[in-house]
């Protein structure tokens, strides 16, 4: 049996300003997009066995949801519970659930309740801040770029995904 968590992000649009080392007194000059492009991370992630399976989509809905279920379910050594928010592709009656996947909703409004948090805000303030795109391919290479990045690094998932009170052995 694994745990894993699963949640997605977008990037692109209207992209964040994060915090930056600069010159006492002085202020940076950053950019920071301002066209509505955007692209979507699917991500789910096991830190037991630090590992994580992804893929960036243009869109997010219960299509690119089936397809990262089936991604997921080919990387589950045995069977998987797969902690996820309540978004609606989540839950979509089309979907087809694979049986070694057992989707486990968490409570409304409880983002502290799914590590996949941390690890998007570590993903992005490394990678994906203050960023200015020229386009949806343009976004979805630097996605995965970032995402193969930050995944390769032994120990990442492990990191930014464990809790405590969510372990099985």
């Amino acid at each position: 049996m694994e745990i894993w968590y699963e949640d997605e992000t977008r990037v692109g649009q209207q992209g964040s300003i994060s915090r930056t080392w600069f010159i006492k007194g002085q202020r940076p000059r950053l950019v920071r997009q301002q066209q509505f492009l955007n692209a979507y991370i699917f991500s789910a992630a096991c830190p037991e066995k630090d590992k994580a399976v992804g893929f960036i989509s243009p869109v997010c809905n219960k299509e690119a949801m089936q397809i990262h279920l089936d991604m997921i379910s080919q990387s589950v050594e045995g069977h998987a519970v797969i902690l996820l928010d309540g978004a609606g592709w989540h839950s979509a009656k089309a979907l087809i659930i694979p049986k070694n996947i057992t989707l486990l909703k968490l409570p409304p409004y409880s983002p502290e309740l799914n590590p996949k948090e941390n690890f998007w805000q570590s993903l992005k303030s490394k990678y994906l801040s203050n960023l200015v795109f020229s386009s949806i391919d343009h976004i979805m290479d630097t996605c995965e770029k970032a995402w193969l990045d930050f995944v390769n690094i032994k120990g990442n998932v492990k990191k930014t995904c464990s809790r405590k009170w969510a372990s099985l052995s």
